[in-house]
């Protein structure tokens, strides 16, 4: 009895440092693979209707749904980063120039803000009137701001690439996927016994709620806010609906850029347009997110206000931009098998289904 319980001990000690091996090696990598199996998670049902009318051709089905995330999601984050890091040092350089040669005045509708507009027009003025302050007021906002923007920028950047090398390790994920999850599943019986199966389920649909959540309400509120930019004249309608899509991912986020889009429309006279902006953005772009959050989330997770906030913004810190997914992903994985297995709340499957 005491040889076996040594051997097992030791083989469990091997297989433990083994694991720890490959997450060694594959760390550089372990951002991109978490996106990707996320992603190739969403989309299973998608790509098992896509091998079907391709009868059964994997390989061709693989690289379909691999170029069409390439095309729908890579391509323009690339475009809008090489566009964002290309114009803001341009942009910078001219409000830069403006505050040196005193060419800056506060706009007129800042004057009728009610009970504080006047004060504030004042020390507008008496600022761009003094040269030393305006050039302190430089120093101290405007490059701090310009490295932030950068910085977003360089974030972004990224972001594309990691989502490319994600691109291509979902390819694999999508041809090999049934004998992955036979592997998978067979690791995961010999650990868990009885209970594999519907931990499995558990974790795919809670994926699938997870992201079909935070995607489909990013995607819809920034196709809506792109209709609105469209039609108020707004310039940048495509670099300001991506950094929406983005926003749309942290609470609260859109309010800031539909909200700076209507300042803009009102700097430059158009009231009406700023108005209109104002209003369609509460109630058609923020409106998206009461809508079609809850529809789409309730098809598999619903993860708390506070575990969403926590998993988007440390899983931009552990794995950059793609961890805006990432991470309330993984919280919401964890949420879900510690609820089930406490029994503190009823199962957050909505729905069966098989495959990834």
């Amino acid at each position: 009895m005491e040889r076996r319980l040594g051997k097992n001990y030791t083989r469990y000690a091997a297989v433990i440092l083994l694991g720890l091996g490959c997450l060694y090696v594959l760390r550089p990598f372990l951002a991109a693979i978490l996106f990707a199996a996320a992603v190739v998670i969403s989309s299973w049902p998608l790509y098992q209707r896509l091998l079907r009318h391709m009868r059964g051709r994997r390989t061709i089905a693989a690289l379909t749904m691999t170029l069409s995330l390439t095309l729908l999601v890579i391509i323009p984050l690339a475009l809008v980063a090489w566009n964002l890091a290309d114009n803001i040092g341009n942009a910078f350089d001219q409000l830069r120039y403006a505050l040196a040669h005193g060419e800056l005045l506060p706009p007129a509708w800042i004057r009728d803000i009610p009970l504080v507009g006047e004060q504030v027009d004042l020390y507008l003025r008496q600022l761009v009137a003094s040269r030393e302050q305006m050039l302190e007021l430089a120093q101290r906002m405007v490059e701090p701001a310009r490295r932030w923007l950068l910085a977003g920028g360089i974030m972004l950047g990224t972001g594309v690439v990691q989502m490319s090398l994600a691109a291509f390790v979902s390819f694999f994920f999508y041809r090999d996927g049934d004998t992955l999850m036979t592997a998978i599943g067979a690791a995961m019986r010999r650990i868990m016994d009885e209970e594999a199966a519907p931990v499995m389920d558990i974790v795919s649909q809670t994926v699938r709620g997870v992201m079909y959540g935070l995607l489909g309400t990013a995607l819809a509120q920034a196709l809506v806010a792109a209709v609105g930019f469209a039609l108020a004249g707004v310039p940048a309608v495509l670099l300001l609906s991506v950094l929406v899509f983005v926003s749309s991912l942290i609470p609260v986020g859109p309010p800031v850029i539909w909200g700076g889009a209507s300042v803009w429309l009102f700097s430059q006279g158009e009231t009406g347009w700023g108005i209109f902006m104002l209003v369609w953005g509460f109630f058609a772009i923020s409106g998206v997110d009461n809508i079609v959050r809850p529809v789409l989330i309730s098809r598999g997770s619903s993860l708390p206000f506070l575990l969403t906030l926590l998993g988007v913004l440390g899983g931009v810190i552990a794995f950059g931009f793609v961890g805006l997914f990432i991470g309330p992903t993984l919280l919401a994985v964890g949420y879900s098998l510690l609820s089930g297995w406490t029994h503190t709340k009823d199962p957050i499957v909505k729905q069966k289904g098989g495959g990834i």
